[in-house]
Order: C-alpha cells, then sequence, then structure tokens
C-alpha cells in the first residue's frame, strides 16, 4: 500500500469546490478519504456528496414513543393505582381534554429529550482527537481535505489549481 498524503485545498466559491470534488472522484478517491470544511451552511448535495447518515430521527421516533407510553400510564393507569379511585362529582376518573394534553406534551417532551441526545452523541461532542482547522473557513472559504498518493502529490496540486483552489498545501492538524 503507497503511502498517502493529506493535502488542503482552499476555494473561495461553493462551484469551483464542488467541481473539485468531481475532480477528486475522477482521479480515483473515494468520499471517505475526503473531508469539506465551511464557515457557511452548505448541505452535501449543494457538494454533489453522498447524505451522510444519521440516528437522530430513529432516536427521536423512540422518545415520542416512551413519552406517549409514559403519559399513557400517568392518564389511564395511575388513577386506579388508589385503593378508591378518586371520584370528581359526576366527571370521569380519566377526563378527555386534560389527557389529551398532557399525552401530547409527555410525547414532544420525551421526542424533544431525545433529539437533543441523540444530536450530541451524533456530533461526537466532546470531541478530544485533533481536529482539522483552517483560519481561511473564518472568512467564508472553503476547504477540502483529501488523502492522495504521496507519488501523485503534482498531479492532485495541478488539478486542485486549475479549479481555481487559491492554495494547494499539505494539511496539518492545528490544535485549538
Amino acid at each position: 500500500m503507497p503511502d498517502n498524503i493529506s493535502l488542503l485545498a482552499v476555494f473561495s466559491d461553493i462551484a469551483p469546490a464542488a467541481d473539485a470534488i468531481d475532480q477528486l472522484r475522477v482521479l480515483g478517491l473515494s468520499d471517505d478519504q475526503m473531508n469539506v470544511i465551511s464557515g457557511i451552511p452548505v448541505t452535501e448535495a449543494m457538494l454533489g456528496r453522498p447524505d451522510q447518515w444519521t440516528n437522530v430521527p430513529g432516536l427521536a421516533l423512540g422518545g415520542a414513543v416512551l413519552g406517549f407510553l409514559g403519559g399513557a400510564f400517568l392518564a389511564f393507569v395511575a388513577p386506579y393505582l388508589y385503593p378508591q379511585p378518586i371520584q370528581v362529582g359526576p366527571h370521569a376518573i380519566v377526563p378527555g381534554p386534560p389527557t389529551f394534553i398532557m399525552l401530547f406534551e409527555l410525547t414532544m417532551l420525551g421526542m424533544l429529550l431525545s433529539t437533543f441526545l441523540g444530536v450530541f452523541l451524533d456530533s461526537y461532542f466532546p470531541n478530544y482527537r485533533p481536529m482539522e482547522y483552517v483560519k481561511e473557513v473564518s472568512d467564508g472559504k472553503i476547504a477540502v481535505f483529501f488523502l492522495c498518493p504521496n507519488e501523485s502529490r503534482e498531479k492532485f496540486t495541478n488539478a486542485m489549481s486549475a479549479l481555481g483552489a487559491e492554495k494547494v498545501e499539505v494539511a496539518e492538524v492545528e490544535h485549538l
């Protein structure tokens, strides 16, 4: 296996960065050998990259189900846990409108908490490993990190420069 080198290409606009990603695929790199860092929100579709898989929607659904079950327990089971259910006038032991509100609120609370936990865990926060950082990204530029074979470094550098990269250099991990 040849030695790989990590290169960094900095672009001032999204269109040349998307073209660069396409060119890197043509040159034989896969999507897991590339990383895009941007200071502006850029979706995967804008760069022609595959969507990232996430657990957050499944966790949100699971939290909603658990919240609903908790609300159902409080509404339908808890009143009958007393030795004698408390009867308030001519009303039912489980009243309709307050029960609906409680079910809704606990369903949303379960979904909210599980979504927060899912995003927290899915973003690998806190992250203690060294991260790639480029100062130009803070100025609105787009950085593309990629691994290429060391012997093909010149070919990759020329290809990125031809597509409008402001600079192409060896990427070093900066500790923040």
